[in-house]
């Protein structure tokens, strides 16, 4: 410590004007560095924390449902008398649709990494860029509902967390998502709600509303889940709601019996391909 004693004699002159110019150094510096992070509002924060929350919870739901699975998944099953594949390799999918036409001609649709092809007793079709865009839409979205809640962390999916909600005696995170345009597909509009189990953290209800054909209101109640090789499936009842109904007075209306059945989701015989 001896060296710090053998400095050159400074005059108190020169000290006080180091001093000050070393107090207006820090204080620009200061002033620099609040410019840099500016103070988040107070909505601002609380809309980063729903988002935070949302992902957690959709992220237990996944890994309750199949977690890392999904990425090396393939699967068949039928649903609504056509037979459906899916092969997922990491970012990279196909998927598959075999159905007969009413001359009993074997149709394949083939949706590979988001290029589609259809074939007819083996011979390729040339079909024009919106039948293919209809067609592969249609593939793709029974693939998504099939393996929900996969799908919830596409880039293309806003999550925020809506609170919490009792239905039916259980309680659940309540996650409302919504679509970017960009990656969103046609229906990018469309909105919905998720109600994740807080106990066994499965998504045990859904509900969405779209806008094409006049729009409507669906609600979604899942039964008859069973594990296939580490993987949910489950089917759903499905029931429709006044259009303009807001989501989340669903739960009510459905534990109310103010719902009507239309449907069931059942996606059946399915297994493990190689």
């Amino acid at each position: 410590m001896g060296h710090i004693y053998r400095r050159k004699p400074t005059t108190m002159k020169f000290i006080l004007k180091s001093t000050f110019l070393t107090l207006l150094l820090i204080g620009t510096v200061s002033c620099k560095s609040e410019q840099k992070v500016p103070e988040t509002k107070k909505g601002e924060k609380q809309e980063i924390t729903e988002i935070n929350k949302a992902g957690k919870i959709v992220n237990s739901a996944i890994k309750s449902h199949g977690g890392e699975l999904y990425n090396k998944a393939s699967y068949a099953f039928s649903f609504r008398n056509k037979e459906y594949t899916f092969i997922n390799r990491g970012n990279e999918y196909t998927y598959t649709l075999k159905k007969e036409n009413a001359e009993k001609e074997t149709i394949l649709d083939v949706l590979e990494n988001g290029i589609f092809k259809r074939t007819i007793n083996g011979k390729q079709l040339n079909l024009s860029e919106e039948d293919a865009s209809k067609y592969g839409e249609s593939l793709n979205s029974v693939i998504y509902f099939a393996t929900l809640p996969h799908k919830l962390n596409d880039s293309a999916v806003n999550k925020s967390y809506k609170g919490e909600i009792q239905i039916k005696g259980e309680n659940y995170d309540v996650i409302e998502v919504t679509f970017k345009q960009e990656g969103g597909g046609k229906d990018f509009e469309d909105h919905y709600y998720y109600w994740i189990n807080k106990k066994s953290h499965t998504m045990d209800y859904l509900a969405y509303n779209y806008k094409v054909n006049g729009g409507g209101v669906r609600f979604r109640s899942s039964y008859n889940r069973r594990n296939v090789g580490g993987i949910i499936f489950q089917d759903y009842i499905n029931y429709k709601a006044e259009v303009g109904t807001p989501l989340k007075d669903l739960p009510t209306l459905y534990e109310n019996d103010k719902l009507k059945e239309v449907s069931r989701i059942d996606t059946e015989n399915v297994k493990q391909i190689q």
